[in-house]
């Protein structure tokens, strides 16, 4: 056909590199989907299907030791003088991100425990104490140190030892009995016996047992025992939320007024003033939200922020909820680390939805530097968030705790903000921009700012901000602290029913008292809403901070830095 000459050169090259631009933009997005399905499927993904035949290999897994009063405080179970049992081989072993993250610390116990057999009393191992053993035994048992084990992704705990009359004695032997239900385990609870004293040179004989016994519990019923119906569904639950809804009713209720009649009324008497020639009107007492209508859109300071967190608070409300619906409907809770793992593949599938709110508002606030913008809104919050871990990670290395998040982990966090969060934000950024970014005020913006007048301290926006996340803070309260029961006194939160009413209470109490805030506030002719609007709101995140101290010092027995 011969080469193309002309316009049909210039034609033809522009055609060839549009080809190769979408060639690469497609090919990156369908990397970027790649690895986002196939975390998905890592964190979905269990060690086995729970079915087994009689015979098979049951695991048990010991998980972390460390003091009852500092849930946080966690440590290898190997770590204190306890050996492992004969069996050196395992089938199966798989730990997801977020319990890479949760610092589970899973490790085979050695024993050989198979499906419907019984093993009668075995000693599985025998360790003589030295000095340095037992002091850190004597330690762990003065501080009351329990640990976790896992079957089946079962939970169960037993306690080290105790003290019994400034003597230290452990429990050397555990009794599993394991309850079944066709082919699947349906049960599984310890008891530790034989109580030996501990000290210099003594011999523990650490032997157990395990008992197989038939059950009527249905495979899908076998987490209801973990779960404190009696605390989470108190009638006190219950007030708390019918009081929140009391308090949407009202809210609603004064908002509807002040938009129905406060307006109406406004709108009447400038209506009025429209009818009056200009030196009547200048001449006339002038004063209200009216008078500031050509400076109400004028862009605030600091836009680039602004627009950031703006972005980033609409990507973490539909993170959010869609998270607390993923909880209600599949159960997380009955898996190690699933909750968290999806809250990362959540976050990460949302955040198109931070670079078109933020990049469509920055565009509209005047904003030039999109790309900066982009960077910083994928970047916010992750940087946040991995920046106090880090913080945390460094003082759990120094306490050789189990919360240490190992290296490899970090790379992968990492690796999931850089290859998935960043190209999504960077999408949504391009199409909020095109599609939203086009500023349209409804009226002309005064080239001179109005000079703001003098109101009374009340008024001010210091003080809208500081008051307006008081009742928001006071809807939600009640459920935070059946949240931080469950964060830090080992229970096990699972009504997420609960925590998705009170989640859209919150929404609707924010919303209802940011519009009366700001309504006060442009009728005292201030036009600095935008970072008041956002504030107000934002100020019920501080209250809910100064609740988790108070929680921490008045409801807790916990101790030491690491907390």
């Amino acid at each position: 056909l011969g080469k193309p000459q002309g316009r049909n050169k210039q034609w033809y090259q522009r055609r060839v590199r549009g080809s190769i631009a979408r060639l690469i933009v497609e090919r990156r997005m369908l990397l970027t989907w790649g690895v986002a399905f196939l975390l998905l499927r890592l964190s979905a993904t269990d060690e086995h299907d729970h079915k087994y035949a009689d015979g098979d290999e049951v695991v048990l897994w010991m998980n972390t030791v460390g003091p009852y009063h500092n849930q946080q405080e966690t440590y290898k179970y190997f770590s204190l003088p306890f050996c492992r049992g004969p069996k050196q081989g395992i089938s199966h072993y798989h730990e997801t991100l977020g319990e890479n993250i949760l610092g589970v610390e899973l490790e085979f116990s050695g024993l050989d425990i198979q499906f419907k057999k019984n093993v009668a009393s075995t000693v599985y191992c025998s360790k003589e104490l030295k000095l340095k053993d037992f002091g850190i035994l004597a330690y762990a048992i003065k501080n009351h140190y329990w640990y976790q084990m896992y079957l089946d992704d079962l939970p169960i705990w037993a306690i080290v030892g105790e003290v019994s009359e400034s003597e230290f004695y452990v429990w050397t032997h555990r009794k599993i009995d394991i309850g079944y239900n066709g082919d699947s385990i349906v049960d599984v609870s310890v008891t530790t016996e034989q109580k030996t004293r501990v000290d210099k040179d003594t011999v523990l004989n650490l032997s157990y047992e395990v008992n197989w016994i038939e059950s009527e519990i249905k495979f899908e019923d076998r987490y209801n025992k973990y779960l404190d119906a009696s605390f989470f569904k108190h009638k006190i639950h219950w007030f708390s939320i019918f009081n929140s809804f009391m308090m949407v009713i009202f809210l609603v209720g004064l908002v509807a007024m002040i938009l129905m009649r406060t307006l109406k009324k406004d709108y009447q008497r400038y209506s009025k003033d429209d009818d009056l020639d200009d030196i009547e009107r200048d001449l006339g007492d002038e004063y209200g939200w009216k008078q500031i209508h050509g400076d109400v859109f004028r862009p605030g300071n600091h836009s680039l922020l602004f627009s950031t967190l703006v972005g980033t608070g609409c990507q973490l409300a539909l993170a959010a909820i869609a998270l607390i619906l993923l909880a209600v409907f599949e159960k997380l809770w009955t898996e190690r680390g699933s909750i968290l793992s999806t809250a990362i593949f959540v976050y990460a599938a949302t955040a198109p939805v931070n670079g078109y709110c933020g990049g469509a508002l920055y565009s509209q606030l005047g904003g030039r530097r999109w790309i900066r913008q982009c960077l910083v809104g994928a970047s916010f919050f992750p940087g946040i968030v991995c920046s106090t871990s880090f913080l945390i990670n460094f003082i759990a290395i120094s306490y050789h705790s189990a919360k240490a998040i190992p290296f490899t982990t970090m790379i992968a966090v990492a690796a999931i903000c850089l290859f998935i969060i960043l190209p999504l934000t960077m999408v949504g950024a391009v199409f909020g921009r095109n599609i939203s970014g086009t500023p349209q005020p409804p009226c002309r913006i005064n080239p001179v700012p109005r000079q703001i007048p003098e109101k009374k301290w009340f008024m001010e926006p210091s003080f809208i901000m500081f008051t307006g996340g008081i009742l928001p803070f006071g809807s939600v309260f009640i459920e935070m602290y059946f949240i931080f029961t469950s964060f830090w006194a080992y229970k096990i939160y699972y009504v997420y029913g609960f925590m998705l009413l009170v989640y859209l209470i919150l929404l609707v109490v924010t919303v209802c008292i940011t519009i009366v805030s700001i309504y006060f506030l442009l009728n005292s002719e201030d036009y600095r809403w935008q970072w008041t609007s956002f504030l107000s709101a934002a100020s019920t995140g501080f209250y809910i901070y100064l609740y988790a101290i108070y929680y921490f010092i008045f409801k807790t027995k916990m101790y030491g830095l690491f907390q």
